[in-house]
């Protein structure tokens, strides 16, 4: 089992850079603004031979009682939790606070093993700045620089030390294989956050009626029926013009990387909003990435039977373009309509990554146009002999000949229909790709 790292302190003294820092990654959003990060953020680090988990954590208020401080509070709680040591991030250009009192206070009562960083150190290693908080009494002080990496290999090395940890085994550090990524995408407010808690039991991403709670995209591990999972809760989408913070420009860089480096995205609406021109935006999206896509009705308790007929209708008009993709009516709060979710998403995953003979390919190309030739361009008629798989996730067909550059949409899409019931693909994009054979004779 790998050792589980908590970082732990209040708003902006950097626990965001230092998560970075000992992950090795650009992960976790950063900039000079407290507040930023709310849920827990998990990453894999090594130092040495050993090899660890790292929980970022919002700014801890223990006293919060209401809001999204209380909240984020309760995560950063459950994060400490769930480590074997802690690393209490303090400000030592900002000196030493009331909160930073508070969260010592129950750290201490914890009595869990605890290290004290003293973040922004950089050039006040033998400064008298370090010396007001052992008034916190958690021991000695140890100064970094998460931005610089000063210090951080010692601030590790000492943490892991505090669990005498045995020789790690060479089975150790084996990637996991066949994991789902599981994307969950949508605008703002439409419950992405309650879903992944609901299918995980418990509150493990801040859920707050306030749009733009999750500003990060968070991946949490999920094991079903045996099959991994690594859960990807997004920020909300809105449309560019509404996008005034920096932070969130960076929040929708994040979905949009998550979205492209998933298997399966499952596009989220709001049956209380009813189809957007945001969430036909987002749904394009997810169409030219080439990902497998599952679309899910959330608060579809909330609504009468009126409602429901004209978001069906919308649904049908508006997002015609995702036809292949399973649809279902759902209910995160009230955990009505989910386990259908899980049959559509393995279903999607499957046809995403199928392979599709040549032989047979080629044989369906050569019915189809028996079935129906394309249509004459001019003086051209296009010909096509013979068809191949060039790619899956998506699946994409490529399909040799001559003059195709003259073959029509709807054509391609005859022929996309006539594959897609042959292999059983549902919930993802095909692709097919036309290639004219070169005249050997054109110069001659």
């Amino acid at each position: 089992m790998k050792p589980v790292i908590a970082l732990v302190g209040r708003p902006n003294v950097g626990k965001s850079t230092l998560f970075n820092r000992l992950t090795k990654s650009r992960d976790a959003i950063v900039a000079d603004f407290a507040g930023l990060t709310r849920d827990r953020h998990y990453g894999n680090g090594r130092q040495g031979k050993h090899e660890y988990i790292v929980i970022d954590t919002g700014g801890f208020e223990p006293a919060a009682e209401s809001g999204i401080y209380r909240e984020m509070a309760k995560q950063t709680r459950q994060a400490v939790a769930e480590a074997d040591v802690v690393i209490f991030v303090v400000d030592v250009r900002g000196g030493l606070s009331a909160q930073d009192h508070d969260i010592a206070n129950f750290l201490r009562r914890l009595g869990k093993p605890c290290v004290l960083a003293a973040n922004k150190a950089e050039g006040m290693q033998d400064s008298a700045h370090l010396a007001e908080f052992y008034e916190l009494g958690l021991g000695e002080v140890y100064p970094v620089s998460a931005a610089h990496g000063q210090g951080t290999r010692s601030l590790v090395e000492l943490a892991l030390e505090s669990l005498a940890l045995p020789e790690p085994d060479e089975g150790d550090g084996v990637a996991e294989t066949n994991v789902i990524r599981l994307a969950v995408a949508g605008r703002p407010n439409v419950g992405k956050s309650t879903l992944i808690n609901t299918w995980l039991g418990e509150e493990r991403l801040v859920a707050f009626d306030m749009p733009g709670t999750t500003r990060d995209a968070i991946s949490v591990p999920f094991e079903r029926n045996g099959q991994k999972f690594e859960l990807i809760d997004t920020a909300g989408l809105r449309r560019k013009g509404k996008v005034f913070e920096a932070i969130e420009k960076f929040s929708v860089v994040k979905t949009l990387q998550a979205i492209e480096s998933a298997n399966v995205v499952l596009l989220l609406l709001d049956a209380t909003q009813g189809v957007t021109d945001q969430d036909a935006h987002i749904a394009g999206y997810i169409l030219e990435s080439g990902r497998a896509v599952v679309v899910a009705v959330n608060k579809w308790d909330a609504v009468d039977d009126y409602q429901r007929q004209q978001l069906e209708r919308s649904i049908e008009s508006r997002l015609s373009f995702l036809k292949f993709a399973p649809l279902h009516f759902i209910s995160a709060i009230k955990r009505q309509g989910i386990a259908p979710l899980w049959t559509s998403i393995a279903q999607a995953y499957k046809s995403a990554n199928r392979k599709m003979p040549t032989p047979v390919l080629t044989r369906l190309l050569q019915e189809a146009v028996q079935f129906q030739t394309p249509k004459r361009a001019g003086g051209y008629r296009p010909k096509l002999r013979y068809a191949h798989q060039g790619g899956m996730n998506p699946p994409v067909i490529v399909i040799h000949g001559n003059s195709l550059e003259h073959v029509s949409d709807a054509y391609k899409r005859f022929l996309e229909g006539r594959f897609r019931k042959e292999f059983d693909l549902v919930g993802t994009p095909l692709r097919i790709e036309l290639r004219t054979s070169s005249n050997p004779y054109v110069d001659k």
